[in-house]
C-alpha cells in the first residue's frame, strides 16, 4: 500500500507544500502559494507522472490561507493520505520529537506564540485549517528547535537573572534543525560511519543562517539563540550584536522597541552593511569594484570562521564540516573564504572540487586534510516527512 505524506510548511503569507510517496521517497507533487491576503497572489504547482513532470503557474489572489488550502487540496486532488507533516518553528521546552497533533498539542504550539510571534501563528492555522479538512487522516507537528533539545545547560543557559529562564523561558533553543539533522544523517552514510560516532560542524547558509556543532551526532551548540536573530550575519538578520546597542538607539534615535526590533530583523545584515541580501548580487557588485560589497562577503565569512573556530575548540575532534543552504551549496567563493586560513586547524579545501557544480552530495577536502569537507544539499520537507513516517508508525504523542 503507497503511503502518501503531505508535508505542509505555512508561513505568514505563504504556504509551501509537498506530496510524497514515502515507499520509494518519490516526490508526487510540490507547490507554493504566496502573497496571501495580496492582490497579487502566485500559486505555483509541479506534479510528476506517467506522462512527465506537469508545472501549472497561476496568477490569483488568496484573501486568506483558508482560501489558499482549499486552492491546494484541489489541485492535488484526493491522493489518500497516510499522515500529514507540519513544520513548526519553534516547540519551546516541551518537544523533543515529532508529535502527533491533538488539542492539547495544539495548545502548547499556541503557549509559545510569544517566542515565536512571526511563525508560530501561522504554522499554528495550518494545522487547524487541515486538521478541519482532514479529519481522520494522522498529523504531526515536526519542530525546528526539537534537534536542539541536546544541548547541556552550558550552552542553553544565557547569564542573565535566573528567574528570566523560570519565569518567561529565556533561553537558547536553535532553529535549523530539521536541516541540520537531515545534512548530519547523509555526512555520516558518505563516511560510512554510524552517526552516534561522528563529532561534525555543519553550517547552513542562507538568507538565514546558522551553525552547530555535534558531539556523536547530537547537537550540543548552535549558533541561533532564543530567536533566529543571534549568531550568523545573515541575509536582512544582524546576528550577534551588543545588546547596548538598543538602549542607544532608544535614547538617541527615539526607536522604539518594535521598531528597532524590525530593523534588526529586516533591515540588517547583507542588506544592512551593502543593501542587498541577495549574495549573487553582492559577488557582482564587489567584482564590478563597489567595497562596501566586498566587506559585506568578507564580514559574511569572517564570522562563520570565528564560529567554525569555537566549535572546534567545544568538540576537540572534529570529522567533518558540513555546509548546505543556498549559500552554502551554491557559492565557491564563500565556501573558499570561509575556509581559508584554517588549514593549520585541519580544514583543507580542494579547489578543484570545490569549484564543480552538481546537485549531488560532494567532498571538498583536500587529500591531506585530516577533516572531512562535504557539501550537501539539504531536504528539510524530506526529513519532515521521514520523521512524520516514523511518527505515525511509532505511535508516537
Amino acid at each position: 500500500m503507497q503511503k502518501s505524506i503531505l508535508i505542509l510548511n505555512s508561513g505568514s503569507s505563504s504556504i509551501k507544500y509537498k506530496l510524497y510517496d514515502m515507499d520509494g521517497e518519490f516526490v508526487l507533487a510540490s507547490g507554493l502559494v504566496e502573497r496571501i491576503g495580496e492582490a497579487a497572489g502566485k500559486a505555483y504547482h509541479r506534479v510528476s507522472g506517467e506522462n512527465g513532470i506537469r508545472e501549472i503557474e497561476l496568477s490569483q489572489s488568496f484573501t486568506d490561507h483558508r482560501q489558499a488550502f482549499d486552492h491546494i487540496f484541489g489541485v492535488l486532488g484526493n491522493p489518500g493520505l497516510s499522515a500529514i507533516g507540519h513544520r513548526v518553528v519553534h516547540g519551546g521546552e516541551q518537544f523533543h520529537c515529532p508529535v502527533l497533533i491533538d488539542d492539547e498539542v495544539i495548545e502548547a504550539i499556541r503557549a509559545n506564540i510569544p517566542l515565536a510571534p512571526l511563525h508560530n501563528p501561522s504554522n499554528l492555522l495550518g494545522i487547524e485549517i487541515a486538521r478541519e479538512l482532514y479529519t481522520d487522516t494522522p498529523q504531526v507537528a515536526v519542530f525546528d528547535t526539537a534537534f536542539h533539545q541536546t544541548l547541556p545547560a552550558v550552552a542553553w543557559c544565557y547569564a542573565v537573572p535566573r528567574e528570566w529562564y523560570e519565569r518567561h523561558h529565556v533561553r537558547r533553543y536553535g532553529f535549523h534543525g530539521t536541516s541540520h539533522a537531515y545534512v548530519a544523517k547523509v555526512a555520516a552514510r558518505l563516511m560510512g560511519r554510524p552517526l552516534e560516532s561522528l563529532n561534525l560542524i555543519t553550517l547552513h547558509l542562507g538568507n538565514g543562517a546558522s551553525i552547530t556543532a555535534l558531539r556523536e551526532g547530537r547537537s550540543v551548540d548552535t549558533s541561533m539563540g532564543m530567536t533566529p536573530l543571534e549568531g550568523l550575519i545573515m541575509g536582512t538578520r544582524s546576528g550577534d550584536l551588543d545588546p547596548s546597542i538598543v538602549f542607544y538607539l532608544e535614547r538617541t534615535c527615539g526607536l522604539g522597541a518594535e521598531e528597532v526590533e524590525r530593523l534588526l530583523n529586516h533591515e540588517s545584515g547583507l542588506k544592512g552593511i551593502c543593501g542587498s541580501n541577495d549574495m549573487r548580487a553582492i559577488h557582482k557588485a564587489s567584482d564590478a569594484g563597489d567595497h562596501i560589497a566586498q566587506l559585506a562577503i568578507d564580514m559574511f565569512c569572517y564570522r562563520i570562521r570565528k564560529y567554525i573556530g569555537a566549535y572546534l575548540a567545544v568538540l576537540g575532534k572534529v570529522d567533518a564540516l558540513v555546509f548546505t543552504g543556498g549559500i552554502g551549496e551554491n557559492d565557491p567563493l564563500v565556501r573558499e573564504q570561509v575556509c581559508k586560513g584554517l588549514e593549520g586547524l585541519g580544514l583543507v579545501l580542494d579547489p578543484g572540487k570545490n569549484q564543480r557544480r552538481c546537485k549531488e552530495s560532494t567532498s571538498l577536502h583536500g587529500s591531506h586534510g585530516p577533516i572531512a569537507i562535504y557539501r550537501i544539499p539539504t531536504d528539510e520537507e524530506l526529513e519532515i516527512a521521514r520523521q512524520t513516517l516514523t511518527c505515525i508508525e511509532d505511535g508516537c504523542g
